[in-house]
């Protein structure tokens, strides 16, 4: 098996003849900042919005779950994953073709180690929300997707490959805070303001190009990289190639549920 560059070179910088022990608690600090996280946002949400957001006391208290479940707890992963994935596939050159780190399909860092535990951390949190509360939070497409998230998470930090292609997976998490927001107007009755539309339009527009083309640019680099994939141990290499297309076809299927929505939001906007 490949050695995930520059990961291994890193551990050995920071923690010695300890490497094998640090790489173990990377990953329990990882996942459990993730949880963490999911904990500390939601409790602040129980207590910021009744304060804040004045329609809060006015929604059910069965939706009041959701309210804090999305408001921060949901919206606060997709910023942090979408900044994480930004930097990692933009900004530093870990995953270029041309930097001197050895096949890209091989290489991680010790920080994109940390920002997929996190993310799975955040996951496994709200899988497990999902499941107290089922099916209020989502149905069974949104548990699939959760499950095939965690164990692609799981697989890639166990053995540090294919990072790029969970980074380019995770960077569709930008659209999130555009379905919660979608959600935060609708159960303040607020679908006729031109908010709601500027905002459906927006995400339209950014799950198109999210989670629509980007799983297309997905397929295409794993096509021209296909030699070093190949060369993931079998269970990452199925999961690889299998995931993406389930998540695929649920984008899809959201896409158009989604361009729905807006078409009848636009024919109250053209009614008389």
């Amino acid at each position: 098996m490949k050695r995930a560059f520059p990961f291994h070179d890193e551990l050995d910088m920071v923690f010695g003849e300890w490497s094998q022990l640090g790489e173990y608690l990377l990953w329990f600090i990882s996942l459990l900042s993730g949880i963490l996280f999911c904990k500390l946002v939601y409790t602040m949400s129980k207590v910021v919005s009744p304060i804040v957001f004045p329609a809060y006391n006015k929604i059910l208290d069965k939706d009041k779950f959701e309210w804090h479940n999305r408001l921060m707890f949901s919206t606060g992963h997709a910023i942090l994953a979408s900044i994480f994935s930004a930097y990692l596939l933009y900004i530093s050159d870990i995953f270029y073709d041309n930097a001197p780190y050895g096949p890209v399909v091989f290489r991680s860092t010790l920080f994109s180690h940390f920002g997929l535990g996190f993310s799975c951390g955040y996951f496994i949190a709200d899988m497990v929300m999902l499941l107290l509360f089922y099916p209020h939070l989502g149905g069974y497409e949104y548990v699939i997707h959760h499950l095939m998230s965690v164990v692609s998470l799981a697989l890639a930090i166990q053995c540090g490959h294919g990072h790029i292609y969970l980074y380019i997976v995770l960077l569709s998490e930008c659209t999130t805070p555009f379905v919660n927001l979608r959600w935060f107007l609708m159960m303040t009755k607020q679908k006729s303001t031109k908010l709601y539309l500027f905002n459906g339009v927006a995400l339209t527009m950014l799950w198109l190009l999210a989670r629509v083309l980007l799983f297309v640019y997905y397929f295409i680099h794993m096509y021209f990289h296909y030699d070093q994939v190949r060369q993931v141990h079998d269970i990452g290499y199925y999961f690889l190639v299998s995931a993406p297309v389930v998540l695929g076809f649920m984008n899809l299927m959201w896409f158009f549920k989604i361009l729905q929505a807006l078409n009848r939001t636009l024919k109250r906007k053209q009614a008389p």
